[in-house]
């Protein structure tokens, strides 16, 4: 349990709105979310990230700190204003969104750690192909990759982006071909790849150097490949439904936890067996569950609080 989960990507402020009404605020962004419910759930997380040094900003970084999740590779700049994100729940409690974003000229202004065999990188979202950050992004996640570091991408690629594809997939494609693992919904690969078929999205990333994909079909099934092996599972029916902010992102916490206590590195992805495939997917989806239960954006602190005495047992 020593391994290290390297968590890069944007943080937000979240404001969430029901039925037009603002009913609370989060620290978040994608590697945020998935970096506390690792750390809720005992697993050494540290968040690269940058945002302001103003009160937004102060929120954030106080929530961090009482979850536990390191922050000593955080760049707090004077010059802008930390990201805001505003999330409109609908109906079904899916969420659309608006962002609103006053950056600094000089970008992810720190000293980026060095992570190694035992560690584990995290990354993806627009962030890890935006103009301004994608070059460090890709040359440290390689950097990792040589170091025999376990690399795991979710491209996390939605509709509000489409206009910027074709400038983004070949920067998707070079962030795919840097990954072990590459998770994403059957949406992310539509809106990349105009691939609506699961199982020609397999295998076009296989012709694309991807031999482990786990792909999310929203309330559906999860299908996974590792090697030549392949599975689907269920997905849990989730009762009451309160939000599906952060469930991707829970998901992503729960593979890498489980990858954790399994002693899973990028040698064993050749040939994973049955048993610790299913626990890497159920356990996802076991995380992913416990947000939509939620009204946060990360695993309940309780659920965290009996993963760290009893691991979930499939």
């Amino acid at each position: 349990m020593n391994r290290t989960v390297y968590c890069i990507g944007e943080t937000v402020l979240d404001i969430i709105f029901r039925d037009g009404m603002a009913v609370s605020s989060k620290a978040g962004g994608s590697l945020l979310n998935s970096a506390v419910s690792l750390a809720r759930a005992g697993i050494r997380a540290e968040l690269i990230t940058e945002y302001g040094k103003d009160k937004a900003g102060n929120i954030i970084d106080d929530f961090l700190l009482e979850n536990k999740v390191g922050t000593s590779y955080i760049a707090r700049y004077g010059s802008g204003k930390t990201a805001i994100a505003l999330a409109f729940l609908d109906d079904t409690r899916d969420a659309d969104y608006s962002f609103y974003k006053q950056y600094p000229r000089k970008r992810l202004d720190l000293q980026l750690p060095v992570p190694g065999e035992e560690d584990i990188v995290l990354f993806g979202s627009s962030y890890s192909v935006s103009d301004v950050v994608h070059k460090t992004i890709h040359q440290w996640v390689k950097k990792a990759r040589n170091n025999k570091a376990l690399i795991i991408y979710d491209p996390n690629f939605r509709k509000p982006h489409l206009s910027e594809i074709e400038k983004v997939r070949p920067r998707i494609l070079d962030n795919i071909h840097l990954s072990h693992i590459v998770r994403g919904s059957d949406q992310d690969f539509l809106n990349i790849f105009a691939i609506a078929d699961p199982f020609e999205v397999i295998r076009y990333l296989r012709q694309n150097e991807c031999r482990n994909l786990i792909m999310t079909r929203n309330k559906e099934t999860v299908l996974a490949w590792f090697g030549n092996l392949s599975s689907t599972f269920r997905v849990t029916d989730v009762q009451p439904m309160v939000s599906t902010i952060g469930a991707g992102d829970a998901f992503n916490a729960g593979i890498v936890f489980s990858i954790v206590h399994d002693g899973i590195y990028p040698s064993d992805l050749v040939d994973l067996s049955q048993l610790k495939a299913e626990r890497m997917i159920r356990t996802g989806i076991g995380f992913a569950a416990e947000v939509c239960r939620s009204p946060e954006n990360y695993i309940p602190v309780d659920f965290g609080n009996r993963l760290k005495n009893e691991p979930l047992d499939h």
